[in-house]
């Protein structure tokens, strides 16, 4: 007596996706070495955070190492300067001035040797400032969508106003 041979198939192949936009812009070859997500809002209101540009070169740089949610970047000053083109000393003071505004965290962290490893960066501050702006951006879409509409409706069409 023979037993019957079970036999599992294979799972169907995934069909390819059609690309995503970053794809589409930038090209898979591009692709393939990653990106970073930057807000528009943080773009956008780079001025009124109150950040300059080489602050705000060295928080796109923090969110370019940021890829994983609960792991925080880490990279060494020494990264960053090479990255940007500037002295460490000079990513040392733009850091100092992100965390007294309370933009990124630092939490030092030592070796199992007992020596000072890398710095970690906390963002959760960053993170914050770009959420409390999001209200405000929300009413400019808002009120562009009102006006668009009102430019597409015939006027004896149009709601009347209160007022």
């Amino acid at each position: 007596m023979t037993t019957p041979a079970t036999v599992v198939p294979f799972p169907a192949k995934a069909e390819e996706t059609s690309p995503g936009n970053f794809e589409k812009i930038w090209g898979k070859k591009v692709k393939a070495h990653g990106y970073a997500a930057i807000p528009g809002i943080m773009v956008r209101a780079q001025r009124r955070l109150g950040i300059n540009t080489t602050q705000f070169c060295i928080l796109v740089q923090l969110l370019e190492y940021l890829r994983t949610p609960g792991r925080d970047p880490f990279p060494t000053k020494q990264q960053l300067a090479d990255r940007i083109g500037i002295k460490p000393s000079t990513v040392k003071a733009h850091m100092q001035t992100l965390e007294k505004a309370g933009f990124i965290r630092r939490e030092q962290h030592k070796t199992s040797a007992g020596d000072w490893g890398a710095n970690t960066y906390v963002l959760d501050g960053l993170i914050a400032k770009i959420q409390a702006l999001e209200p405000d951006f929300a009413k400019e879409r808002e009120e562009k969508e009102d006006a668009r509409k009102k430019a597409e409706t015939p006027k004896g069409r149009r709601p009347r106003q209160r007022g």
